[in-house]
C-alpha cells in the first residue's frame, strides 16, 4: 500500500468523521471540507482507498463510505512517510523537482535504521527491462556512493535519472538502461556536475 500525503489526509478526516458522528462524512463534505472542485475529485480518492482496502463504499447511499478499522491500523503499523521529491527520468535526464512537502507511505520493510530515504515517480522506459516503468514510484536509500551494479538516482547537471551504475575507471563511469532502444549516459571529465543522490531499495506500483 502506497498513501500520498493528500490521500492519507482524505482517509484520516472520513475516519475522524466517523469516530465523532457514527457515520461517514458524503461526498459533498469531503469535498467542501479540503476545497475541491468536484465530486469527481473525491471519487477518485474514495476509489483508491477502497482499492487499497481501507474503506468499503456503496455508491447507491448517500453517506455510503464503510470504514474498515482493523485494517487501517495494521496498515498505519506496517509503514512509514517519507519524502516524494520529485519525477525522476527513466530515459534522458529531466529535472528534478524536490518538494518536501509531499510525503508518501511505504513498508516499513523497505526502510532500516540509520539511514535516510526517499521516494520518486518515474518517468519514460529506459529501465522497463528491470521491471522498472513508467508511474512507478521507487524508494531510495540516499546516499553519496554506490557499488558497481546497484541501480541508483544520479544527478547530472541539476537534472536526475535513474540507471545501473558501470564503473569504467577513476576518470569515467556509465550509466546504463535496461532497454535496447536507449544508449548509456557516459560521465567522464567533460561532465561538469555529476553526483550519486541514492540507491534503489524498493518499487510501489499503482494498477489504477
Amino acid at each position: 500500500m502506497a498513501l500520498t500525503k493528500k490521500q492519507k489526509e482524505v482517509f484520516d478526516y472520513i475516519q475522524a468523521y466517523h469516530d465523532h458522528h457514527g457515520h461517514a462524512p458524503t461526498q459533498n463534505e469531503i469535498k467542501d471540507h479540503f476545497g475541491l472542485k468536484s465530486l469527481g475529485s473525491v471519487q477518485k480518492y474514495l476509489q483508491y482507498l477502497n482499492k487499497e482496502g481501507l474503506l468499503e463504499s456503496h455508491w447507491n447511499q448517500r453517506r455510503g463510505v464503510e470504514v474498515k478499522a482493523p485494517q487501517i491500523h495494521n496498515a498505519e503499523n506496517d509503514s512509514e512517510l517519507i519524502p516524494l521529491l520529485g519525477l525522476v527520468a527513466a530515459g534522458n535526464p529531466i529535472e528534478a523537482i524536490e518538494n518536501p512537502t509531499n510525503t508518501i507511505a511505504v513498508p516499513r520493510h523497505f526502510l532500516k535504521g540509520g539511514f535516510r530515504y526517499f521516494a520518486l515517480t518515474v518517468k519514460g522506459e529506459s529501465m522497463i527491462e528491470a521491471g522498472i516503468l513508467e508511474g512507478d514510484v521507487i524508494v531510495c536509500r540516499s546516499t553519496k556512493e554506490a557499488r558497481n551494479g546497484q541501480i541508483v538516482v544520479a544527478v547530472i547537471d541539476g537534472e536526475a535519472t535513474v540507471k545501473t551504475l558501470s564503473l569504467q575507471n577513476k576518470k569515467r563511469l556509465e550509466l546504463l538502461p535496461s532497454n535496447k532502444n536507449f544508449s548509456p549516459i557516459i560521465v567522464d571529465e567533460n561532465v561538469a556536475d555529476f553526483k550519486i543522490v541514492g540507491t534503489l531499495v524498493g518499487l510501489l506500483r499503482s494498477y489504477a
